[in-house]
Protein backbone atom coordinates (compact mmCIF):
# COMPACT_ATOMS: atom_id res chain seq x y z
CA UNK A 1 0.00 0.00 0.00
CA UNK A 2 2.88 2.39 0.76
CA UNK A 3 3.99 2.15 -2.91
CA UNK A 4 0.50 2.73 -4.27
CA UNK A 5 0.30 6.53 -3.79
CA UNK A 6 3.66 7.31 -5.48
CA UNK A 7 2.61 5.14 -8.43
CA UNK A 8 -0.64 7.12 -8.76
CA UNK A 9 1.31 10.40 -8.74
CA UNK A 10 3.77 9.20 -11.38
CA UNK A 11 0.93 7.85 -13.53
CA UNK A 12 -0.95 11.18 -13.27
CA UNK A 13 2.11 13.13 -14.39
CA UNK A 14 2.61 10.82 -17.36
CA UNK A 15 -1.01 11.32 -18.44
CA UNK A 16 -1.10 15.07 -17.72
CA UNK A 17 2.49 16.30 -17.83
CA UNK A 18 3.17 19.67 -16.23
CA UNK A 19 3.85 22.41 -18.77
CA UNK A 20 7.29 23.53 -17.66
CA UNK A 21 7.31 26.16 -20.40
CA UNK A 22 4.12 27.95 -19.23
CA UNK A 23 4.54 31.70 -18.71
CA UNK A 24 2.06 34.45 -17.88
CA UNK A 25 1.73 38.01 -19.12
CA UNK A 26 -0.73 40.76 -18.22
CA UNK A 27 -1.69 43.30 -20.89
CA UNK A 28 -4.13 46.21 -21.04
CA UNK A 29 -5.37 47.53 -24.36
CA UNK A 30 -8.91 48.80 -24.18
CA UNK A 31 -11.88 46.47 -24.11
CA UNK A 32 -10.78 43.13 -22.69
CA UNK A 33 -13.31 41.27 -24.87
CA UNK A 34 -11.40 42.39 -27.96
CA UNK A 35 -7.89 41.90 -26.64
CA UNK A 36 -8.78 38.41 -25.39
CA UNK A 37 -10.16 37.47 -28.80
CA UNK A 38 -7.24 38.97 -30.73
CA UNK A 39 -4.53 37.18 -28.73
CA UNK A 40 -6.00 33.74 -28.19
CA UNK A 41 -5.69 32.74 -31.86
CA UNK A 42 -1.89 32.78 -31.74
CA UNK A 43 -0.28 29.34 -31.76
CA UNK A 44 1.33 28.68 -28.38
CA UNK A 45 -1.24 30.60 -26.34
CA UNK A 46 -2.74 28.23 -23.78
CA UNK A 47 -5.53 30.57 -22.70
CA UNK A 48 -6.47 34.23 -22.29
CA UNK A 49 -8.60 35.44 -19.38
CA UNK A 50 -10.25 38.84 -18.94
CA UNK A 51 -9.84 40.72 -15.70
CA UNK A 52 -8.61 43.79 -13.85
CA UNK A 53 -5.17 44.89 -12.71
CA UNK A 54 -3.01 47.94 -12.06
CA UNK A 55 -4.87 49.46 -9.12
CA UNK A 56 -5.13 49.08 -5.36
CA UNK A 57 -8.83 48.31 -5.04
CA UNK A 58 -9.44 44.84 -3.64
CA UNK A 59 -11.92 42.53 -5.36
CA UNK A 60 -12.74 44.88 -8.24
CA UNK A 61 -15.86 44.32 -10.31
CA UNK A 62 -17.02 45.53 -13.70
CA UNK A 63 -19.21 48.10 -11.94
CA UNK A 64 -16.36 49.22 -9.67
CA UNK A 65 -12.73 48.74 -10.70
CA UNK A 66 -11.55 52.28 -9.95
CA UNK A 67 -7.79 52.58 -10.44
CA UNK A 68 -7.56 49.32 -12.39
CA UNK A 69 -7.34 48.78 -16.13
CA UNK A 70 -9.31 46.21 -18.05
CA UNK A 71 -6.64 43.60 -18.77
CA UNK A 72 -6.07 40.12 -20.08
CA UNK A 73 -3.98 37.43 -18.47
CA UNK A 74 -2.18 35.48 -21.19
CA UNK A 75 -0.75 32.06 -20.42
CA UNK A 76 1.57 30.89 -23.16
CA UNK A 77 3.97 28.07 -23.91
CA UNK A 78 7.39 29.67 -24.28
CA UNK A 79 8.55 26.58 -26.16
CA UNK A 80 6.05 27.39 -28.93
CA UNK A 81 5.77 31.17 -28.96
CA UNK A 82 8.11 33.90 -27.78
CA UNK A 83 7.34 36.95 -25.69
CA UNK A 84 8.41 39.31 -28.53
CA UNK A 85 5.88 37.62 -30.83
CA UNK A 86 3.08 38.12 -28.31
CA UNK A 87 4.05 41.74 -27.71
CA UNK A 88 4.18 42.36 -31.45
CA UNK A 89 0.66 41.00 -31.91
CA UNK A 90 -0.55 42.96 -28.87
CA UNK A 91 0.80 46.26 -30.19
CA UNK A 92 -0.77 45.67 -33.60
CA UNK A 93 -4.16 45.16 -32.00
CA UNK A 94 -4.17 48.40 -30.04
CA UNK A 95 -3.60 52.06 -30.88
CA UNK A 96 -0.21 52.65 -29.22
CA UNK A 97 -0.47 56.38 -29.91
CA UNK A 98 -3.50 56.82 -27.64
CA UNK A 99 -2.71 56.91 -23.92
CA UNK A 100 -6.14 58.21 -22.89
CA UNK A 101 -8.15 55.15 -23.81
CA UNK A 102 -8.64 52.94 -26.84
CA UNK A 103 -10.95 53.62 -29.77
CA UNK A 104 -14.44 54.55 -28.48
CA UNK A 105 -13.58 53.56 -24.89
CA UNK A 106 -12.09 56.48 -23.02
CA UNK A 107 -10.55 56.93 -19.59
CA UNK A 108 -8.10 55.30 -17.22
CA UNK A 109 -9.71 51.84 -17.40
CA UNK A 110 -8.86 51.58 -21.08
CA UNK A 111 -5.27 52.88 -21.17
CA UNK A 112 -2.71 50.58 -22.87
CA UNK A 113 -0.29 49.05 -20.35
CA UNK A 114 2.28 46.25 -20.48
CA UNK A 115 2.80 44.75 -17.03
CA UNK A 116 6.24 43.19 -16.60
CA UNK A 117 7.37 40.75 -13.89
CA UNK A 118 11.14 41.37 -14.09
CA UNK A 119 13.85 43.29 -15.91
CA UNK A 120 13.91 40.75 -18.74
CA UNK A 121 10.24 41.26 -19.54
CA UNK A 122 10.68 45.02 -19.16
CA UNK A 123 13.52 44.94 -21.69
CA UNK A 124 11.41 42.94 -24.17
CA UNK A 125 8.56 45.43 -23.73
CA UNK A 126 10.85 48.41 -24.35
CA UNK A 127 12.22 46.77 -27.50
CA UNK A 128 8.71 46.05 -28.75
CA UNK A 129 7.76 49.70 -28.26
CA UNK A 130 10.88 50.84 -30.11
CA UNK A 131 9.98 48.52 -32.99
CA UNK A 132 6.42 49.86 -33.07
CA UNK A 133 7.74 53.41 -33.17
CA UNK A 134 9.96 52.51 -36.11
CA UNK A 135 7.21 50.72 -38.05
CA UNK A 136 4.72 53.52 -37.49
CA UNK A 137 7.41 56.07 -38.34
CA UNK A 138 6.68 58.20 -35.32
CA UNK A 139 9.03 59.50 -32.62
CA UNK A 140 9.40 57.15 -29.66
CA UNK A 141 7.81 59.69 -27.33
CA UNK A 142 4.58 59.43 -29.35
CA UNK A 143 4.11 55.83 -28.20
CA UNK A 144 1.77 56.08 -25.23
CA UNK A 145 1.92 52.52 -23.88
CA UNK A 146 2.79 52.49 -20.19
CA UNK A 147 5.23 49.95 -18.76
CA UNK A 148 4.32 48.99 -15.23
CA UNK A 149 5.48 46.43 -12.69
CA UNK A 150 3.14 43.45 -12.54
CA UNK A 151 0.63 43.39 -9.69
CA UNK A 152 -2.27 41.17 -8.77
CA UNK A 153 -4.63 39.99 -11.49
CA UNK A 154 -8.32 39.89 -10.60
CA UNK A 155 -10.46 37.62 -12.76
CA UNK A 156 -13.46 39.36 -14.32
CA UNK A 157 -16.98 38.04 -14.01
CA UNK A 158 -17.79 34.81 -15.84
CA UNK A 159 -20.01 36.50 -18.43
CA UNK A 160 -16.98 38.47 -19.68
CA UNK A 161 -14.90 35.35 -20.40
CA UNK A 162 -14.83 34.22 -24.05
CA UNK A 163 -17.35 36.95 -24.78
CA UNK A 164 -16.63 37.03 -28.52
CA UNK A 165 -17.44 33.35 -28.93
CA UNK A 166 -20.43 33.29 -26.62
CA UNK A 167 -22.01 36.52 -27.89
CA UNK A 168 -20.83 36.69 -31.50
CA UNK A 169 -23.38 39.15 -32.91
CA UNK A 170 -23.18 41.54 -29.96
CA UNK A 171 -19.40 41.39 -30.01
CA UNK A 172 -19.13 42.09 -33.75
CA UNK A 173 -21.59 44.98 -33.48
CA UNK A 174 -19.65 46.49 -30.57
CA UNK A 175 -16.29 46.07 -32.30
CA UNK A 176 -17.50 47.65 -35.55
CA UNK A 177 -19.37 50.53 -33.91
CA UNK A 178 -16.34 51.26 -31.72
CA UNK A 179 -14.21 51.69 -34.84
CA UNK A 180 -11.50 49.38 -33.60
CA UNK A 181 -10.61 47.60 -36.84
CA UNK A 182 -11.00 50.72 -38.94
CA UNK A 183 -8.43 52.54 -36.81
CA UNK A 184 -6.09 49.53 -36.66
CA UNK A 185 -6.11 49.13 -40.43
CA UNK A 186 -5.35 52.83 -40.83
CA UNK A 187 -2.43 52.56 -38.39
CA UNK A 188 -0.90 49.26 -39.42
CA UNK A 189 -2.32 48.58 -42.88
CA UNK A 190 -4.57 45.77 -44.07
CA UNK A 191 -3.56 42.32 -42.78
CA UNK A 192 -0.77 43.76 -40.63
CA UNK A 193 -2.38 42.15 -37.59
CA UNK A 194 -2.24 38.62 -39.00
CA UNK A 195 -0.72 36.01 -36.68
CA UNK A 196 1.19 34.62 -39.67
CA UNK A 197 3.32 37.67 -40.41
CA UNK A 198 6.13 37.19 -37.91
CA UNK A 199 9.44 38.81 -38.72
CA UNK A 200 12.50 39.12 -36.54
Amino acid sequence: MKYFLPLIIVFSILINPLNTFAEELILAGGCFWCLEHDLESLNGINFVKSGYSGGDLQNPTYENHDGHQEVVLVEYDSNLVSLPEILRLYLRNIDPLDGNGQFCDRGDSYRPVIFYKDTTEESYAKNAIISASSELRVPLEKISVELKSKGQFWLAEEYHQNFAERNELKYKFYRFSCGRDQRLDKLWGDNARSTNLWTE
